[in-house]
């Protein structure tokens, strides 16, 4: 055989090789980032961003709000601002309310 189509041939596997090996690497990194994020979600998860303490999930009003009884903050998740905004004066008022010392 002529040394040109064993090159082509050597060629060939070598970006089979190449190719299979991307993939691998790329399927090791999506691994890594699923981790990663379990990892930090499982570390952070009902914790309050301010001083870092677990968080108490309050429902009011269909309305599910997140409250560190350690600093006394309020945190909402997305969406739960409109529902908020939905909600009358007086009611509006009232869910204040039982965040004040």
């Amino acid at each position: 055989m002529p040394t040109q189509y064993i090159d082509k041939e050597e060629e060939y596997f070598l970006r089979i090789e190449m190719e299979r090996r991307r993939k691998l690497e790329e399927e090791h990194q999506k691994k890594l980032a699923a981790e990663e994020k379990k990892k930090l979600k499982d570390l952070h998860y009902m914790k309050c961003p301010k001083c870092g303490m677990d968080l108490s999930e309050i429902d009011y009003q269909k309305v599910k709000i997140d409250k560190c009884f350690n600093c006394e903050g309020v945190w909402l998740d997305a969406g739960e601002l409109e529902l908020v905004e939905k909600l009358e004066a007086s009611v509006l008022n009232k869910l204040f309310g039982i965040f004040k010392k």
